[in-house]
């Protein structure tokens, strides 16, 4: 399925069970309880899609009998969210400009959004404003889809950048209102973060029954 030869490394062929454990109520036996008939549905991006295909050809085999759905797990499939430098490449720790982190600062926030996401706007301003930017290139546009609760502002920064007419006729002012939002959704949880405690996450991290 993979295309693995002889000679690809050993990691490539064992990390499809990697990703295929979390499909099996087995692989948590202490939270689940021993339930071991649990249905499993996994949201994922497309390039996960085909570690859990192969899963679900296979999956009968590691299931009782009885199994609801003979062990295969169901896929939710989310949108790819593109990291700053744009659609072609993957967000990476080895990275740091390839993401905003949550231990990011306001300032570090709106410098890799301004020097670093990938635009989808014009060489000049002339041409800009004559044919507006490409919405489906451009990453702070992309991102607010993502971020922007107001589905009508949305609209409207997207109906002005795509005709280069109005408040956000250009690049900078799309970024601007990006950082806008990163800033104040990651200063929220910087603030919350800094409120727990080393014994609520050794709570938390306990490997333990969960109650449902």
């Amino acid at each position: 399925a993979f295309g693995f030869v002889g000679e690809s490394n050993i990691g490539q062929s064992a990390f499809p069970a990697v990703q295929a454990a979390p499909s099996f109520p087995s692989s948590f036996k202490i939270p689940l309880g021993n339930q071991d008939k649990l249905c499993c549905l996994i949201p994922c991006a497309i390039d996960q899609d085909p570690y859990f295909r192969v899963t679900r050809d296979i999956a009968h085999k590691l299931v009782p009998k009885d199994h609801p759905l003979g062990g295969k797990p169901a896929l939710i499939h989310a949108k790819f969210f593109p990291p700053l430098e744009g659609a072609a490449g993957k967000m990476s720790a080895s990275n740091e400009n390839s993401a905003v982190y949550l231990t990011d600062t306001p300032e570090m926030i709106e410098n890799k959004i301004m020097k670093y996401a990938f635009s989808g706007g014009r060489d000049t301003a002339k041409e800009q404003r004559e044919k507006g930017a490409d919405l489906d290139k451009d990453v702070a546009y992309q991102w607010l889809r993502f971020f922007l609760e107001d589905d009508e502002e949305l609209e409207r920064i997207g109906k002005s950048y795509s005709t280069g007419q109005g408040d956000f006729w250009n690049t900078g002012s799309v970024k601007q209102r990006l950082i806008q939002e990163l800033q104040k959704m990651v200063g929220a949880h910087q603030e919350k973060r800094a409120k727990i405690t080393d014994d609520e996450v050794r709570e938390w991290m306990e490997v333990r029954r969960l109650e449902f």
